[in-house]
């Protein structure tokens, strides 16, 4: 099997490599994966769509990164997308994945920063 290194695709390589074979299967799917944000067609208006995912230890360092600037940078990040759609950011859902190292306390200041 060949190997390919991430890193010769780039962000936008990998993506399109990755979603080539993918249809929408909803006629109310009006741009599907891409770098931004999708575009749903929810009847009486669109609705732009975005998440991202912030890894520690590529997106951030948490030894110089306090939770509370992680918090805003999580929201940040995904809002400058809607943006970058032209698009007006309204709402906003939240994904964590943490482990057991951290306090309900440090979870709090991370909400903070939301």
């Amino acid at each position: 099997m060949q190997r390919t290194e991430i890193e010769q695709l780039g962000e936008f390589g990998l993506i399109r490599r990755l979603t080539q074979e993918i249809k929408h299967q909803q006629s109310s799917t009006l741009l599907g994966v891409g770098d931004d944000a999708a575009v749903i067609d929810s009847g009486d208006k669109r609705v732009v769509i975005s998440t991202d995912m912030l890894v520690e230890g590529v997106h951030f360092d948490m030894s110089y990164a306090p939770l509370k600037h992680l918090g805003y940078k999580a929201v940040s990040v995904n809002l400058s997308d809607i943006c970058a759609m032209n698009a007006i950011p309204t709402q906003i859902t939240v994904s964590i994945a943490v482990s057991s190292r951290f306090s309900v306390e440090a979870l709090d200041e991370l909400y903070a920063g939301i």
